[in-house]
């Protein structure tokens, strides 16, 4: 079987050196290019029509323009392309920006070397591939849960404010559930809007009050 073009996109010099290494040392892969940028990796698209990936792993927080800025573009110079996400990123507004901006499969950083090459090898063959946690929140946002009888907010808000409750930071609270710290603070503005309240004093009190309920 000829070997399959990959290309890779990884600013972070481990997993770049790890992906290269084990990819590129297996007789299934040619590994076509590898950048550190979205800008070099489209500039070396540019210049150079022979460098056609049939598949690439492409990180989503880059130096300067970031994976999911530069998806639209890849696809317009390379338009057979299938582009996998490779992040440590799981919240589900970036999952779906990726998806919706033409990236076919989206996997977490977590995941191992092996089950990486074996994502390649399905999207190859026509298929997707996912990470659990990720294929769950695509699952959940096409069935959401209904919202508790006991409370207007969110599973995820209701996690948000309890490390608030619990003394945790923004920082600290986006660190324990995995998100980044805009996406916290989007929650906290969704929050204080749904229960009508203008502070985090407000906040943490009326959470202990309804613990004593």
């Amino acid at each position: 079987m000829k070997p399959i073009p990959l290309a890779i996109v990884e600013d972070d010099p481990i997993i770049r050196e790890s992906l290269r290494t084990f990819l590129g040392d297996d007789p299934q892969f040619e590994l076509v290019y590898t950048a550190v940028s979205m800008e070099d990796f489209i500039q070396t698209l540019q210049d150079n029509p022979r460098i056609t990936p049939a598949v690439m792993l492409l990180d989503i927080q880059l130096p300067g323009q970031s994976g999911i800025q530069g998806i639209p573009l890849i696809k317009k110079l390379r338009p057979e392309v299938d582009i996998i996400m490779l992040t440590t990123f799981e919240e589900s507004d970036k999952i779906f920006a990726a998806l919706c901006a033409g990236a076919c499969s989206y996997l977490s950083k977590r995941v191992s070397l092996v089950t990486i090459r074996d994502a390649v090898l399905t999207v190859h063959r026509g298929g997707s591939y996912m990470s659990p946690s990720i294929a769950r929140k695509v699952v959940e946002h096409f069935a959401p849960i209904p919202k508790k009888e006991d409370g207007p907010l969110t599973s995820r808000q209701q996690e948000i404010v309890d490390c608030i409750v619990n003394g945790l930071s923004y920082k600290m609270t986006a660190d324990k559930l995995g998100i980044s710290l805009d996406t916290v603070r989007t929650h906290i503005k969704h929050i204080y809007q749904v229960l009508e309240i203008n502070s985090k004093g407000e906040l943490i009190k009326r959470s202990l009050d309804k613990r004593r309920d």
